[in-house]
């Protein structure tokens, strides 16, 4: 016959250790999944998303202007991620194609490569760009991040694929029988936004989109007319975290963090970015934006 066995009881201090000792592990294994997710998983998530932006009465047909911002070109975000950014957005067959800068992060130099992934987009729509802070000039240039000292490699680089920079310039063209106006304006943090010498001291009556890296630049072209701003710069906050939000946004204004947003009598779209820094994201996948300018 088994002899039975001894149960040791346990003393309610020893339980608790123990559950507390469970208690971490699960935890450790959560924040492990959690922090393998946020790397390895969402910022290789792309999204196309879809907004319908209502501007000023027209008996045109709607337009389909594909967004892309913050493709950030870099060991983080190789030129292949890119590239699916792009495959996809073609493939919404946008009648327009606004680019609103961070081309690149810090020393990215193949530019001859990029320049190959970015042609398929002038080849299948007009495409106009701005230029964010991380592409060259004086936030870039300064010690403590030692980017480009200017934008010259990146202007080079977006010529080479059919991409028109507009550098504080407007333009105006005819979209599916609709006159559009296109201002870009300078980065803010570069300290290059000149908004009279981007609106040319003068207002147009055709649909004004103003292409401009940052949202806080508002304030600044407050002064002129436009009907819609295509912004990039946030990210979409990068880590979207639960009852904190996206403190770390690199804008004073939250509001203006992400998607549609009314902004006294007019619109701003902020667009989450297809890239990232330092390679991670958390509720907040990088994205690819239709808007459909009614």
């Amino acid at each position: 016959m088994t002899e039975p066995v001894a149960r040791v009881a346990l003393s309610p201090t020893t339980l608790r250790r123990r559950r507390w000792l469970w208690a971490l592990g699960l935890l450790g294994l959560s924040g492990g999944a959690v922090a393998a997710y946020t790397r390895l998983c969402e910022p290789r998530w792309l999204e196309v998303t879809h907004q319908v932006v209502p501007t000023r009465p027209s008996e045109a047909k709607p337009i389909r202007i594909l967004h892309l911002s913050d493709l950030h070109a870099s060991a983080c975000v190789p030129l292949k991620f890119v590239s699916e950014a792009v495959r996809l957005g073609l493939a919404e067959r946008p009648d327009l194609i606004c680019l609103t800068g961070d081309f690149i992060t810090k020393h990215f130099t193949s530019f001859e490569a990029y320049a190959a992934v970015l042609k398929p987009l002038a080849a299948a729509a007009p495409v106009f760009a701005c230029l964010g802070n991380h592409d060259g000039g004086k936030w870039a240039a300064r010690p403590s991040y030692r980017g480009h000292a200017d934008h010259t490699a990146v202007r080079n680089c977006l010529a080479a694929s059919g991409i028109k920079v507009l550098l504080n310039q407007s333009q105006e063209l005819t979209v599916r029988d609709r006159q559009i106006r296109l201002v870009g304006v300078g980065d803010l943090w570069a300290e290059e936004m000149r908004g009279e010498e981007a609106f040319n001291g003068k207002s147009s009556d055709a649909c004004t989109v103003l292409l401009m890296h940052n949202p806080d630049g508002k304030d600044a072209v407050a002064g002129f007319r436009w009907d819609l701003a295509l912004c990039g710069h946030t990210h979409g906050g990068q880590l979207r975290l639960p009852w904190l939000g996206t403190p770390f946004a690199p804008v004073r204004d939250h509001r203006y963090v992400a998607g549609l947003n009314r902004w006294r009598d007019r619109w701003i779209f902020t667009t989450r970015g297809v890239g990232n820094l330092h390679g991670v994201r958390f509720n907040c996948r990088p994205e690819v934006s239709l808007l459909h300018l009614a």
